[in-house]
């Protein structure tokens, strides 16, 4: 099989990337380069690994064995105003303004003395709204977020829900957000609650009381 080649022109590049959840194997050996303002579209059948490939390339997963490199650099050991900029650097943003971007989002949710950090000297809080800078740096019309405030404290926590919720107010940005928690949902115009597959739509102040009253039993069990 002829490997995709990968060349010093790339922004991000991967190479022999593995990674298998459990024991089942999503990327055997990956390789792929995407160079700067290019459009890359990756396809393939379900079950083939192209989630898999664009969340290596993103920095979300780390490959079992292999690499991905940003730029030249390893993507692990990025700094936490790289990991904020990337995305901007993808859509064509230029350099300094997607660095000042990034520092501006950082100092928004309390790290911005942060950005030089490496990703591994990150408390896990710290890391997590790195995350959620980089997902609202971009201005996205749809923010998905699964328990955004899971490692944080709960000061910390109503930080980043006031600035999610006050994007969606403003920018007119959508947010779906997956949580155990009725603080957290009380954020929502309206709340989903999956129960055996089945979802049914209530509003707030259905879900507040309700919420107070459901058990606790199994609440991290179907997400």
């Amino acid at each position: 099989m002829n490997t995709p080649a990968v060349t010093r022109a790339s922004l991000i590049e991967a190479r022999g990337v593995y990674k298998s959840f459990g024991q089942t194997p999503a990327l055997r050996g990956a390789s792929a380069s995407v160079r700067p303002g290019e459009i890359l579209a990756i396809m393939g059948p379900s079950g083939s690994g192209k989630s898999t490939l664009l969340h290596c390339l993103a920095g979300i997963y780390t490959p079992d064995k292999g690499e991905v490199l940003f730029d030249g650099q390893l993507v692990p050991e990025l700094s936490a105003a790289d990991n904020v900029a990337l995305p901007l650097l993808l859509n064509r943003t230029r350099r300094k303004v997607a660095y000042k971007t990034a520092d501006t989002w950082l100092d928004r949710l309390g790290i911005g003395d942060k950005g030089g950090r490496r990703t591994g000297e990150l408390s896990g809080g710290e890391a997590q709204r790195v995350a959620v800078a980089r997902a609202l740096a971009l201005a996205p019309k749809v923010i998905f977020a699964d328990e955004p405030t899971g490692s944080l404290d709960s000061l910390t926590g109503e930080k980043v829900m006031d600035l999610m919720t006050g994007l969606a107010r403003e920018q007119g940005a959508t947010v779906v957000l997956v949580t155990h928690d009725a603080r957290v949902a009380a954020y929502a115009d309206r709340v989903a609650i999956v129960r055996d597959g089945l979802v049914a739509a209530m509003d707030r102040a259905t879900m507040t009381a309700s919420s107070s009253a459901a058990p606790a039993t199994g609440a991290k069990g179907a997400h």
